[in-house]
């Protein structure tokens, strides 16, 4: 006959604790599986062919990426860098199908482009929101990396707000930092929360450090794809220059009451443009646009989106320390 605990308590076996952890894990496994089975089928394979450069006597290169699939009649969302500038691309789905895609639109400032292939009966993908992220949410990443079709990886978000500089010189904004694992082959591919819903488009990985990756938002992917769809391409305003931030002497802030430090520079002003029409020189800084302040060329960007296009804006710049005011009249951005 065995004796009781001194202290009247039975003991606990250790099983029991096993069992109870066992069980969320497995409750968990199950979680992520359904979600990968869930967003799996709207996840494409991105194949392209492009230009290797000036030499004839070489041929085309290949490159591949991923994409996600936006509508059933076959719009497929992917990079800019993955996609655009090829000469040939090829999209193949989970279920096997193959699909020659065009290239509707390509927006290198947003690193972001739309494919679409003949198909009406694609599995869309359900789009987040960016804007209600939170730091330490957990995210799944899928993709093709290294050509490994449907590959998932899990993390969390790292941060919000980072920025990236496209390779237009534009600033990418609102970018979502993880920790999910990519590879080469991921770019184009979803980043999703845990309901499925795609929070961003992965695009980058910061190499050569571990666990440092980027995903373009959602939400501008949103507006890219509307813009994209409606006119071909995004709309943005232009006003002929090139130029760069500069740290402004006091002297020159206080005499025209400005607030922060920074202004956009004037480096150069292209014949024929907006800019040239209005009378800007090169040396010239600009401190602000329609009564919004200018420290740096990405806030000029900033003021020039679609809605810039046509309308009289007044600049103020600085002249041989002398504050003035210009009209200036944005164009579409040329075709390249």
């Amino acid at each position: 006959m065995s004796a009781e605990p001194h202290d009247g308590k039975k003991e606990q076996d250790p099983s029991q604790g096993l069992s109870k952890s066992r069980g969320l894990l497995e409750a968990l496994s199950r979680e992520i599986s359904g979600l990968a089975k869930l967003v799996g089928p709207s996840v494409a394979r991105v194949e392209v062919m492009r230009p290797r450069g000036t030499s004839s006597s070489r041929g085309p290169i290949s490159g591949n990426g991923s994409g996600a699939v936006m509508a059933s009649d076959g719009f497929i969302a992917t990079n800019s860098h993955v996609a655009g500038g090829s000469i040939a691309c090829q999209v193949s789905l989970p279920d096997g199908s193959t699909y020659l895609a065009d290239v509707v639109g390509d927006d290198p400032s947003t690193d972001l482009a739309i494919l679409r292939v003949d198909a009406t009966d694609l599995s869309p993908i359900a789009l987040g929101d960016s804007n209600s992220l939170e730091v330490g949410e957990w995210v799944m990443a899928i993709g093709n990396p290294l050509g490994l079709q449907n590959t998932y990886s899990t993390g969390i978000v790292s941060a919000l707000g980072r920025s990236l500089r496209s390779e237009s010189g534009r600033r990418i904004e609102g970018v979502i930092q993880t920790d999910a694992p990519l590879n080469p082959g991921s770019s184009g591919g979803p980043l999703v929360d845990v309901r499925g819903k795609v929070i961003g488009i992965n695009t980058a990985i910061a190499f050569p450090a571990q666990g440092i990756c980027f995903a373009v938002p959602v939400n501008t992917l949103r507006f890219v794809y509307e813009e994209i769809r409606r006119h071909g391409r995004v709309l943005r305003g232009y006003i002929g220059v090139s130029g760069m931030t500069v740290v402004l002497p006091r002297k020159i802030r206080d005499g025209a009451e400005l607030s922060g430090e920074g202004g956009a520079q004037v480096v150069e002003v292209l014949p024929d443009g907006p800019a040239a029409a209005a009378g800007i020189r090169p040396g010239d800084i600009i401190v602000s646009l329609e009564g919004k302040r200018i420290e740096s060329v990405d806030d000029i960007h900033r003021g020039l989106r679609a809605g810039s296009i046509g309308k009289s804006l007044e600049a103020e710049v600085i002249r041989s320390g002398r504050s003035r005011s210009v009209k200036i009249r944005p164009t579409e951005v040329p075709a390249p």
